[in-house]
């Protein structure tokens, strides 16, 4: 894979010199028209140490307009990383739309470790570079520009540079914060690098081998392949608007037999009629809010975080039943993320990335009122998203929780559902209290109307989105106590069968 980066190509002062003007122009010009086009990039620099990676940079950051450019070094994790998932961290880097976000090793820094320090074996780099490569696909599928570039040179080449930056006081090798071995086992850590960058040299997301053994070289050729791919994704045709439409998109059920029997869907089967008598109802809130309390502080001794999703249809009963969580956790240790449209600063990431952002720190919980499943269902129902786009999110969600569960967070989902019966009549109550009235919206009554459509929006979601490390949990919410119970039952269970595992 690297032997075209030993062959030891140079430019001149005078050849450099020459390409120069009109390459920074150009680099420019293309900035420009990515920024009026909101489409984000992302620049991974990665390679072999003393490839003047840094120095790569440092061209760049004079050839390009600063103040769309942002760079970050992950090195050494903070207390705040290390109590998250390890992607968390890069997500909260994500550039905007427009931008170009400049990332020193990116997500390869750390599987290249593990595996040359022989933490991981193949079998946990082969699983962490998979999901390298799926979140590289769904950034593309989100319009980004993947920019990966790998500097390296023969061993001859690097023993110099190293030693002629181990006498330079000025040498910015020297003053990082943690140098690795990489450079003692040359071999090794090559043929680690060949796996890491062979398994993820994906279409829309190459690796670009750079010989870094002439740093005039180095430079021009990062300038012009980044400048080729950013012309490149300009030349394509501008995605279209999102779409808006009333027209509900097809949907399993549309494949199935016309007959009632054959179209039973999982909402069908819940059986809304269950209720609870109201003295039952206050002992078993009591017992089970005591032993949520107690439970909630043995996780943050043991650091194990919690997310909750509450979704539902309209007036299920999703407030109520989050304050009976809430009301049992210590208010230090919980939060509370209510959901509206996204804000201007959200739209301008990827969808997911305000979940990313609101990822509990370890032994906390977080409470989602409406989640990420907006995409696969109101954007869907209402046309405000491509069908493309959501029946992408189902893989992209369900990799998501897999970050989050394998990372040892625990993942508990809620469909809070009532009849339409019900629904009416709890819509009309709002309406006729005072203090009720700000919660009814003509959306509301919009929603009501297109009842079928979320339905089937909600069966394939629960179909597709739904396991054993991260359920659904569907609740009859007719009788609103005993929709609380069953959350705080399933809650409850949930952690208690999380710290024995710990023990």
């Amino acid at each position: 894979m690297f032997a075209t980066a030993k062959i030891g190509r140079s430019l001149s002062k005078a050849a450099y010199k020459e390409e120069e003007e009109q390459l920074r122009t150009a680099l420019l010009e293309a900035q420009i028209a990515i920024r009026e086009r909101n489409i984000p990039v992302y620049l991974i620099i990665a390679g072999m140490e003393g490839a003047g990676k840094g120095g790569v940079v440092n061209t760049l950051d004079e050839w390009l307009d600063a103040r769309g450019v942002n760079v970050y070094a992950f090195w050494e994790e903070s207390d705040e990383e290390k109590m998250r998932p390890r992607a968390w961290r890069f997500w909260r880097a994500m550039p905007r739309r427009g931008e170009i976000g400049v990332f020193f090793g990116g997500w390869y820094l750390h599987p290249i470790e593990e595996r040359f320090s022989g933490s991981w074996d193949d079998a946990d780099l082969d699983q962490c570079l998979r999901g390298i490569r799926e979140l590289e696909r769904m950034l593309i599928h989100d319009d980004a520009i993947i920019v990966k570039c790998w500097y390296h040179f023969s061993e001859e080449v690097q023993r110099k540079k190293l030693k002629a930056l181990a006498r330079s006081d000025r040498s910015r090798w020297k003053m990082l914060p943690k140098k690795s071995k990489f450079s003692e086992e040359y071999q090794r850590f090559e043929e680690v690098a060949d796996r890491v960058v062979r398994s993820t040299d994906i279409g829309r997301a190459p690796w670009h081998i750079i010989e870094a053994t002439d740093h005039r070289y180095r430079d021009m050729t990062t300038g012009r392949i980044l400048l080729r791919e950013m012309e490149s994704a300009l030349s394509e045709a501008p995605h279209p608007e999102r779409r808006v439409d009333d027209s509900p998109s097809n949907t399993p059920t549309d494949m199935l037999p016309n007959a009632p029997e054959a179209r039973i869907t999982l909402l069908d089967r819940i059986d809304l009629e269950q209720t609870i008598e109201r003295d039952d109802y206050r002992r078993r809130l009591a017992e089970l809010q005591a032993e949520l309390n107690d439970l909630t502080w043995r996780a943050y001794a043991k650091k194990l975080s919690t997310v909750l999703v509450f979704e539902g249809v309209d007036a299920a009963g999703k407030g109520g039943a989050i304050r009976r969580v809430t009301q049992a956790v210590d208010s230090r240790l919980r939060e509370v993320i209510s959901i509206a449209a996204p804000t201007d600063e959200e739209k301008a990431h990827h969808y997911l990335w305000r979940f990313w952002r609101k990822v509990p720190r370890a032994g906390r919980m977080t409470v989602f009122d409406r989640s990420w499943y907006g995409r696969v269902l109101v954007e869907r129902v209402e046309g405000f998203t491509s069908q493309a786009n959501w029946a992408r999110a189902f893989l992209e969600i369900n990799d998501f929780e897999h970050q989050l569960t394998s990372s040892g967070v625990i993942v508990q989902k809620f469909w809070l559902q009532i009849s339409k019966d019900e629904q009416l009549a709890r819509f009309k109550a709002r309406e006729n209290t005072s203090y009720k009235q700000y919660k009814i919206t003509d959306e509301d009554w919009r929603n009501r109307e297109r009842w079928d459509d979320y339905r089937d929006a909600v069966n394939e979601m629960l179909a597709r989105t739904s396991a054993s490390h991260a359920p659904w949990n569907l609740i009859a919410g007719n009788d609103k106590r005993f929709a609380r119970i069953q959350v705080l039952e399933t809650v409850t269970k949930a952690l208690r069968t999380a710290l024995k595992a710990r023990d």
